[in-house]
């Protein structure tokens, strides 16, 4: 297991939801959610620069069948424009059931539903980081896909359906 702070993206149309973990990888917590507006990006590089990650990981929208559709090109566009913008590397992780994952927990400790749209996001986002933490720690390799800058190479993530390995153009 790699030792360093990473940072997850529950990115939504409304709000982008920001988690973080401690340096050993153990304890994921939610941070906040960013409204999704036009100078998003500054927001989001402005709290890289803060926590100072190993890396940034996007939740990425597959269908329950595993395919992409708009949601998940959406967000490939996004982590790239991110990448571009950020040192660090960005990492497309499965998202599928986090949003059901954080709204059951959120519910289970007695948030009510005006509570929880208020802190569904940064709940998907711990739990976009703990699957990721789980994969590292069980594999270890690092989870998902990474993504480069626009019009740079990308690599296959291996937990990812059709994962090579193999850079492949953008």
């Amino acid at each position: 297991m790699r030792r360093g702070v990473r940072i997850a993206l529950d990115w939504g149309d409304a709000r982008i939801g920001v988690a973080a973990c401690d340096p050993d990888g153990v304890l994921a917590y939610p941070v906040k959610a960013v409204r999704a507006r036009e100078g998003e990006m500054v927001g989001l590089s402005d709290l890289v620069a803060q926590y100072q990650p190993i890396e940034v990981l996007v939740g990425f929208p597959r269908s329950l069948s595993g395919g992409e559709g708009p949601a998940a090109a959406k967000a490939r566009e996004r982590a790239a424009r991110l990448a571009g913008r950020i040192g660090v590397p960005v990492r497309l992780v499965d998202e599928r059931l986090t949003t059901v994952t954080a709204s059951q927990r959120l519910r289970e400790s007695g948030k009510g539903a005006k509570e929880q749209r208020e802190l569904i996001d940064a709940a998907a986002a711990v739990a976009i980081l703990e699957q990721a933490l789980a994969f590292e720690q069980s594999q270890g390799i690092p989870p998902g896909e990474l993504v480069s800058a626009p019009d740079g190479p990308v690599t296959d993530g291996p937990d990812l359906p059709g994962g090579s390995g193999q850079d492949r153009p953008l």
